[in-house]
């Protein structure tokens, strides 16, 4: 195998928790992304575009150089997948990214990272004039390559690569003809790009299996739970509205979720999911979210961000049976693990003591 042919990412391992399972009431399976390189689910979606623009005819022997706009998980996946295909990567930030991930940025092997503007809107903006927009695309020998955090088909096809792991890596119900493993997968959303990957995989799954039945108990759906924070719910706010619509600013303190605005794809997704396929959208406090970062760390001494933490609440706790009260015993719960890098002990700690402070 050539280092361009190479997959930057791994297949993240599937585990079952017995303790989150006994609270739920149903089996819950971690699959653990916070394992891939970046310590990211982002390391698929991006990792992908990134090989897919190598193995295009049309860059053939020319210099690549990619540019993400994200100072977040998804400028570090673009910088360490890049790197594992010996490629460049250049991320611009905006001048409120902290320093210690302006530091794990360039740790990581950036070629360079740029500081412009207040909002990851005005970075972005700077990026694609400065370095995309202005290319001369005829017959130049390098070519730079624009790394959106979450909006493109290369991102979701990454993602969705998950799936046929989760199917591969969780055996089949005794006596079921279910398509797939898996009640319910619970994933967080952002801007959209798990969500679009999760709910593009199962559906190219479940087309992949046509000519099976499923059980009559389970109705042949794969309940897709939606979750955001309060204040980072630009997906519940697109639903309310039936349209898109940008949130007035991010109050949630997950700010990994920050997108005031979910891809297109997302909203479409949400409101007509593919055959076989339910969504629920659910939304829980940044409080919520703290305790399930705090659960993770404690049952199953694992580090993830708020961002994160939501969907460990939501998806390990008796609250999933709000959302799919027919769930039993032996149902099966996968709750997605996407990790993040901006989290250390020292903030863990203080979540545990803002909580036991009255945090709600």
């Amino acid at each position: 195998m050539t280092r361009m042919e190479k997959k930057p990412w791994i297949e993240a391992p599937l585990i079952e928790s017995a303790s989150l399972s006994k609270t739920a009431g149903c089996r819950v399976f971690l699959k653990l992304e916070l394992l891939q390189p970046s310590g990211s689910f982002k390391t698929r979606g991006i990792g992908n575009l990134i090989r897919n623009a190598l193995r295009d005819p049309s860059n053939k022997g020319k210099e690549l150089h990619f540019y993400s706009s994200s100072g977040g998980n998804a400028g570090l996946a673009a910088v360490i997948a890049a790197r594992d295909l010996n490629r460049p990567c250049t991320v611009v930030v905006p001048n409120s990214t902290k320093p210690m991930m302006v530091q794990k940025l360039r740790d990581a092997g950036a070629a360079d990272v740029i500081q412009h503007g207040d909002s990851w809107f005005e970075a972005d903006t700077h990026l694609r004039k400065t370095f995309i927009e202005n290319q001369d695309a005829s017959g130049s020998a390098k070519r730079n390559i624009y790394i959106h955090p979450f909006d493109h088909p290369d991102i979701w096809e990454g993602a969705g690569t998950m799936i046929e792991e989760i199917a591969e890596q969780l055996p089949a119900k005794e006596g079921s003809r279910a398509l797939f493993p898996a009640d319910v997968i619970v994933c967080s959303v952002g801007g959209g790009g798990l969500f679009n990957g999760i709910v593009g995989g199962l559906d190219k799954h479940l087309r992949s299996q046509q000519g099976h039945e499923a059980t009559e108990s389970t109705g042949g759906k794969v309940r897709v739970l939606a979750v955001e924070t309060e204040g980072a719910d630009s997906l519940a706010l697109a639903l309310r509205n039936n349209c898109l619509k940008s949130l007035p600013a991010i109050t949630s303190l997950a700010t990994s979720l920050g997108a005031l605005q979910v891809a297109p794809q997302t909203l479409k997704y949400a409101q007509s999911p593919p055959s076989g396929v339910d969504v629920l959208s659910v939304v829980g406090s940044d409080a919520e979210a703290a305790k399930g970062v705090i659960r993770l760390a404690d049952e199953v001494r694992l580090q993830v961000e708020l961002a994160c933490g939501i969907s460990v609440a939501v998806g390990s706790s008796a609250r999933v049976k709000e959302y799919v009260p027919d769930l039993t015993p032996e149902s099966r719960v996968v709750v997605v693990v996407c990790g993040g890098s901006n989290i250390t002990a020292e903030m863990i700690a203080q979540y545990r003591q803002n909580l036991q402070s009255g945090w709600r």
